[in-house]
């Protein structure tokens, strides 16, 4: 379902004329050499696309003009090979309307110490170049990811490609629809927010649909492919033995795939990109959709419980994100807390719907009471997580603003078995410890449901936040909660005096 490699990051090499042909001409080889190698290289998930040497105001323009218009390109990288005096860039820079990779590099990793010459130091002169174009990005208080070090460097190589899919992501998020299945869990405050305000500032739409636009693609599900389904479930899962052929609940399994082929057939027809649900509105529907919205994440659909859209579209853009990468990426809810001194963690779950992606081994399919919602019990898979890094992200809006809050995590191995857990679910510590960790999240206006990653970063949510100009609060091994009180109001003071909406 996502394809990174259809996408295109452009590559942009500034000079001027005053160089002359030949040093022109060494430019732009210089620059394909540095194109091949890293459209070549295993590190960068996107396609990388030589584009000429721009040497004056109007090619620069034009080049910003085309970038905006190409749809296969989520993204600029700049270098200035040579000098390329900064003022040449501003209408280009004040149209340009993707995201923008300043690269600080140069073609040679070593000085040629018994050859360098004039010539050598006049062709080779990003040293100052780029800060000339650095200046100027500051001065029109531009946001971009600066990357220095040599091109062919494994590490400037993973940094270019964690923007390049942030980047992804973001031209995906563009005209991305979600639908809202239901309304919002009633009287709940954080799911709510600002349909409008969104689509403003991160470019998708978010539309209510009532359950009977859902209930008419499942009773379309013709027999013969919830059978075929079902054999997948089986292939795919251990089922339980009351889930088999014969089983107490094999009718709850045949409705469980309907309700998977009938919300896929939603998805598609509307050109979705995720959704929501509540359990408080299920008419028609014989059980809540479980294991259905579980493999819909998996397949890479953004997905919020209780209307939760903020949740749902930040979950499709870490999707796009983690394409090809190792770990899972899935919905989560911070559900219940383990306070015993020096092992304290917290149990992540849901009721139903967290995505098999971070699952340790294959997931099992259960069937068990819902416990509320007054429906069927409902199908869906059950597992641990493995330990190691993670995050946890949640977007929230403040009226005034949006605000993308990430604690750092790690993962950790259940202590002892959970027999009676009829959910999937993950336990984490969280950084710097769990008081510290905890506090902060609460005077942050963390929501309680989450983005969890153990293939995201910190970084990944930094550049997403550069590239939408939202605010960034992060919880980390550095978090000291009088300093981090402090962030907040300096950063409630900036946003105020900017009156973004």
């Amino acid at each position: 379902m996502i394809n990174l490699k259809e996408r295109e990051i452009w590559f942009v090499t500034g000079s001027q004329h005053l160089y002359g042909e030949e040093t022109l001409r060494q430019v732009a080889e210089h620059s394909r050499q540095i194109v091949n190698g890293l459209d070549d290289c295993e590190e960068i998930s996107l396609k990388v696309v030589y584009k000429p040497t721009v040497k004056t105001p109007e090619e620069i323009y034009g080049l910003c003009q085309e970038a905006n218009q190409a749809a296969q390109c989520v993204g600029v990288v700049a270098w200035m090979h040579t000098f390329s005096p900064a003022k040449m860039w501003i209408l280009g820079l004040k149209t340009l309307q993707k995201p923008m990779l300043h690269l600080h590099t140069q073609f040679n990793r070593d000085i040629p110490w018994s050859e360098i010459d004039m010539d050598f130091m006049n062709l080779n002169q990003s040293a100052h170049g780029d800060r000339e174009f650095g200046f100027i990005n500051t001065r029109m208080r531009l946001n971009r990811k600066v990357v220095a070090g040599h091109w062919q460097d494994p590490e400037v190589r993973r940094k270019i490609d964690v923007w390049a899919r942030v980047a992804a992501a973001k031209a995906d998020l563009q005209g991305g629809k979600f639908a809202r299945i239901g309304d919002n869990m009633r009287y709940v405050a954080v799911t709510e927010g600002d349909k409008v305000s969104s689509e403003i500032k991160f470019g998708f739409s978010v539309n209510g649909f009532g359950l009977g636009d859902l209930t008419e693609h499942i009773r379309s599900v013709e027999d013969p492919a919830v059978a075929s389904l079902m054999e997948e479930y089986e292939s795919s899962y251990d089922m339980t033995d009351n889930l088999l052929k014969g089983g107490t609940h094999r009718q709850s399994l045949m409705d469980a795939a309907r309700i998977e082929l009938g919300l896929r057939s939603f998805l598609t027809n509307g050109n979705f990109k995720g959704f929501t649900d509540t359990f408080e509105n299920l008419t028609n529907m014989v059980q809540l959709p479980g294991i259905a919205a579980q493999r819909l994440m998996a397949d890479g659909y953004g997905f919020g419980a209780e209307g939760d859209w903020k949740t749902a579209a930040m979950l499709r853009a870490s999707k796009v994100m983690v394409a090809g990468l190792k770990g899972g990426t899935s919905f989560m809810e911070d559900y219940t807390y383990h306070f015993e001194p020096g092992k304290e963690a917290v149990l992540g779950s849901h009721m139903l719907e967290i995505c098999p992606s971070i699952a340790d081994r294959k997931p099992r399919c259960e069937v068990h009471p819902l416990g509320i919602g007054g429906k069927a019990d409902a199908v869906r898979l059950v597992f641990n997580s493995p330990a190691g890094p993670a995050i946890n992200a949640s977007l929230i809006t403040l009226g005034d603003r949006f605000r993308l809050l990430v604690n750092e995590v790690e993962a950790i191995t259940p202590p002892q078995d959970l027999p009676k857990l009829p959910v999937a679910r993950v336990l984490w510590q969280t950084t710097p410890d769990m008081k510290t960790g905890l506090e902060a999240w609460i005077h942050a206006g963390g929501a309680h449901h989450t983005v969890y990653s153990q293939a995201l970063t910190t970084e990944y949510m930094e550049d997403f936040a550069d590239m939408f100009d939202l605010e960034l609060v992060v919880i980390d091994q550095n978090t000291r909660i009088r300093e981090f009180k402090q962030q907040l109001k300096f950063s409630d003071l900036y946003y105020q005096l900017r009156k973004e909406y």
